[in-house]
C-alpha cells in the first residue's frame, strides 16, 4: 500500500503516524525483546501472587489491636482541635443579675 503512493507520489493525508491511515510502525528486534521481559515478569508476579504468605484463618483479623489503636489517635487527634463545649446557660448568665423574682 505505501509503496504503492510512494511510487505515484501520492502522500498519507493528514499526520503519518496518528489517525485512520496512519503509517505503521516497524516492529523492531528490541521492541520484540522487551515486550517478551514484561510478560515474563508479569508472569512471575502471578506466579507470587497465586501463592499467599499467610492462610485466610492467620489473616482474619490479623491486625485487629493495631487498627483499634491507630483509630483512636485519629479520633483524639480530632479532638483535641476541637474547641470544648459551650451552653447558652453561660452565656446568658449575666442576665440572671438584675432578677426580681425568685424561685421557690
Amino acid at each position: 500500500m505505501f509503496l504503492t503512493t510512494a511510487l505515484l507520489r501520492k502522500r498519507i493525508p493528514g499526520k503519518q503516524w496518528i489517525g485512520k491511515y496512519r503509517r505503521p510502525r516497524v516492529v523492531t528486534l528490541s521492541m520484540k525483546r522487551s515486550m517478551i521481559q514484561r510478560l515474563e515478569v508479569e508472569t512471575e508476579n502471578e506466579y507470587w501472587l497465586s501463592r499467599p504468605y499467610m492462610t485466610q484463618e492467620q489473616e482474619y483479623k490479623h491486625n485487629a489491636e493495631r487498627r483499634l489503636a491507630k483509630w483512636e489517635a485519629f479520633k483524639s487527634q480530632v479532638t483535641s482541635k476541637f474547641p470544648e463545649h459551650r451552653y447558652v446557660a453561660d452565656h446568658l448568665n449575666h442576665l440572671n443579675v438584675t432578677k426580681k423574682w425568685t424561685h421557690s
